[in-house]
């Protein structure tokens, strides 16, 4: 499965841990699922950091490379009009399209709208976190591992 994320998925799920978009990326993780972006989005994450969150240059760059250890970068390869109401918003839609997500989260209302995009369905974080999505074998090994050696 995979899933391409948007700057609001990634202001929630790195700025709040109680927050449902930090718990479907944990369960994600997990589950071994392929997270796309690209580097418009994390440019405007960046953005979004140092001007609503007042991080300086260097605190941003520390989250983005938090980040980058679990999103994999896509170039997307096809424009397209789609999101009439925000047509910046289209280049996350083309993200999608590139990385053969099955799945855009988001909670930005423009995309929400849409629901879906020829195969991509276009959903918020608490969507998502109610589907459900099987841990890789890793993680279950892991977590069995660390309850024996917690007993």
């Amino acid at each position: 499965m995979n899933i391409t994320v948007d700057t609001n998925f990634l202001i929630s799920a790195t700025q709040w841990d109680n927050s449902v978009a930090f718990k479907l990326l944990k369960r994600l993780l997990e589950a071994n699922i392929k997270i796309f972006t690209t580097k418009d989005i994390l440019d405007e994450f960046s953005e979004v950091l140092q001007r609503d969150f007042k991080y300086n240059k260097e605190e941003t760059t520390n989250i983005l490379e938090e980040i980058l250890v679990f999103v994999n970068i896509i170039e997307a390869q096809e424009k397209i009009k789609i999101v009439k109401d925000d047509p910046d918003d289209d280049k996350i839609i083309e993200c999608a399209i590139a990385s053969n997500s099955n799945y855009l989260v988001t909670y930005d209302r423009h995309l929400l709208k849409i629901k879906k995009y020829k195969s991509i369905k276009i959903i918020t974080p608490e969507e998502m976190l109610k589907l459900k999505i099987k841990q890789s074998l890793f993680y279950k090994i892991i977590n069995l591992l660390t309850n024996w050696f917690k007993n």
